[in-house]
Order: C-alpha cells, then structure tokens, then sequence
C-alpha cells in the first residue's frame, strides 16, 4: 500500500538534540501496515560467511540466485525434494550474468552495470580472483578471521563506500553522502564505547586498516586510513549498517500462500510447507537468508524504541527497504524503530540496554524501559551466562 502523501514526502528529518541528534517526523497520519517510505541503499553488501556459506546472491541487489527448490534443498540437505507449484518462483535464472572479468554474478544486466558503475572498478579482482596474495582478498579473510557469524557488519560495505568515493566524478559530493551518517566512536557523555573498538580489538582492527590502505588508498579521503578515522568507519557501519534479508523460499511460500486451491489441496500444501521449515530448521537452524547490511540515509535517522511505531521490511526480495508502520502514527509524531533483533527485543531490560548501549552508544529511555527501571538488573541465570558469555567472546 502506498503512503497516504507521497513515498518519500509524508515525512521529515528533524534536528532533536541531546545524545539523539536528529529523528525522522511523520507529516501525515499513516494507518497500521501502510507504506510510510522507500529507499534504496547508498551501498550495500552481503555478510562474507553468508556468502561463503553459499547463500547465492546477486552482488549488488542482493536478490536471490538460486532457485525456490534450490534453496530448499541446500537448506534442508535433502537434494532430491521437489517443490510443487514451480510457477511461484520468482527467480529469473535466464537473465542472471557474470562480471566479465572476474567470478562476481548477479540478478541482471542493469544490476552488473549500477555495480560497475558505482564501485566495482576498483574492486573486481579480475585475473586475481582466488589469488590469496591480493590484499582485497586478505582483507575479506582477514575480517572473517575476526568476525564469526552471526555478522553485524562487513568491511566490504566500507570497501564499497571508498570504492564509491575513488570512482565519483564529483569526489566531493560523494563524501558527503557518507557524512549523513552518525559516526561516532565514543559517547562522551555517558562514557560509552562502541564495542568493536575495545582494547582486545586493536590488534585486529590495525591489521584490517592496513589491508584495506594498501587496497584502496585514496588521498582525497586520506583521514578514512587513518587509525581514529578507520575506527570511526568502523563505527559508521556498525551503528548504521540496516540488516538486509532476501530469500528465494520464502517467497515462494508467500506466493503459495496467495494461491486459491481446492480447500483439500489448499491444506495438503499447507502441510507440505510446514514438514519442509521443520527440516531446514534441524539443518540449518534461523539463518534461512541471504544476509548483509546497507547504509540508508532515510532510516538511519529513525531513532529507537523498545515499543516501536514502524518497522524496516523487504517484499521485493532485494536490498528496497520498505519502512511500514506497525501502529497508527498521527501527524508530528515521531517514526520509531527497534534496533533489536525479535529475540533481543524481548529479554528484560538491563540486557536491551546493553545490547544498545555496545552496538548504539545510548541508554534507551523509551516508555517500555522507563516502566521497567525498577526491574532486576538480572533476571535470570540464563540472561546472566548468555551475558558472560558475550564478554568473554573475542571476536570482533
């Protein structure tokens, strides 16, 4: 459904303040499931272990390679299952191409041409593709050597973003685009730090500095190479980076969904979907999609909330994030979203909120935390050993 007042218009970025800076106002009422915006990203990448993984995905979109069955039977290890109702697949395997000069693929021609044009040149790996001496191919192993699944962030999305910057005409401009975002390391006022930039870390993050300079080295943005400029990129992609998820079987079941059968065959299907997610799920666990993380200029400026108004969703299977209100929101009211996972976003308060304040640098004060402030700081032994565990992990 469209927005009431136009994609983009029925809202407004407004200087708030305070440790918040600025959030995103609705100008118009928006109803429950309503369109509030879309919005493509400035760069997008998928997660290195993802794709190592084989979770097939085209480079620059990241929508799916593979097939509905393909998917299903990669993620169920059942390689002779059959899906019915082949005509729900909305993967286009005909129209897929190669970069011309190295192993990079994706969904279309135009998709190959928007990479090349934006970014690529500088990163196609051409004759080096699997050259392990190539310093962007020991950058990529490097970070998976220090950020394990599930990843938060990617180094190639900064990668992408000086890639975006070398190839602009206007230099410039292009560096501006980027400095929309909040890229801070440290929240000074409440003595916060980001948590990738602990002092455990600063072996690892020195080395993937430098791989990236000998990379990509661009004097018009030398302070990005800089160590204090490398740990604010660093922050920029950690605290901004929005979680993209495409898959080829979920939309497929979707399109099942919408399919008028028989009630008899409607309830056969319905069976057959279920047994098939029960097996995916003892293969492969949650992770089910194609993932990465993008930089969106719209909704980076959405601020969080434990109780939130809207939320960031992909029906397109691609990297188009479609924001849709999840409440009604009324004219001047603030659009916003939780930063936490489903899971996350429902465990007590005191581990929101450290959750929030290593990835965000904030303390949330939203009405759910504010009605919660006299709650045990620990609620359970199983919060207090899943929190030790986090600290004891050295990974970035």
């Amino acid at each position: 459904m469209e927005a009431s007042c136009g994609d983009t218009h029925g809202v407004e970025v407004r200087e708030i303040g305070g440790s918040k800076g600025k959030g995103l106002f609705a100008l118009c009422k928006f109803s429950a499931g309503e369109t509030i915006f879309e919005e493509r990203p400035l760069v997008c990448s998928q997660f290195l272990w993802n794709q190592a993984y084989g979770y097939l995905a085209c480079d620059y979109c990241m929508r799916p390679l593979e097939t509905a069955e393909e998917n299903a039977r990669r993620l169920s290890s059942n390689h002779q299952l059959v899906l019915p109702y082949p005509q729900c697949c909305n993967t286009k395997k005909e129209n897929h191409v190669d970069c011309s000069q190295c192993e990079v693929s994706y969904c279309s021609v135009a998709c190959r041409s928007l990479a090349w044009e934006q970014y690529h040149q500088f990163l196609c790996l051409g004759s080096s593709t699997g050259d392990s001496s190539h310093p962007l191919e020991q950058l990529q192993v490097a970070w998976r050597n220090v950020h394990y699944p599930p990843e938060t962030a990617s180094i190639m999305l900064i990668a992408r973003m000086i890639a975006t910057v070398k190839q602009a005409k206007d230099k410039e401009g292009a560096v501006h685009l980027f400095s929309q975002f909040c890229h801070n390391t440290v929240n000074e006022e409440e003595q916060i730090a980001h948590k990738l930039l602990g002092e455990r870390f600063q072996v690892q993050l020195e080395q993937l500095r430098e791989l990236l300079s000998k990379a990509l080295f661009e004097e018009c943005i030398y302070h990005w190479f800089t160590p204090e400029g490398f740990r604010s990129l660093i922050a920029l992609v950690g605290t901004n980076g929005q979680g993209v998820g495409t898959s080829p079987l979920s939309v497929w079941t979707k399109n099942c969904d919408a399919l008028d059968l028989p009630t008899e065959e409607k309830q056969h299907l319905n069976e057959f979907i279920d047994h098939l997610y029960e097996e995916v799920d003892k293969e492969t666990g949650p992770f089910l999609n194609n993932e990465g993380s993008g930089l969106y200029p719209l909704q980076s400026s959405c601020n969080h909330s434990c109780v939130p108004n809207a939320e960031a969703t992909f029906p397109y299977s691609n990297f188009v994030l479609v924001m849709e209100a999840v409440k009604d929101i009324e004219p001047g009211e603030e659009i916003v979203v939780c930063y936490l996972d489903d899971c996350n976003r429902h465990r007590s308060r005191h581990s929101r909120i450290k959750l929030l304040r290593e990835n965000y640098l904030f303390t949330c004060t939203c009405p759910k935390c504010e009605s919660e402030v006299n709650d045990p700081d620990m609620t359970s032994e199983e919060e207090m050993s899943e929190d030790n565990e986090e600290t004891s992990n050295d990974t970035v």
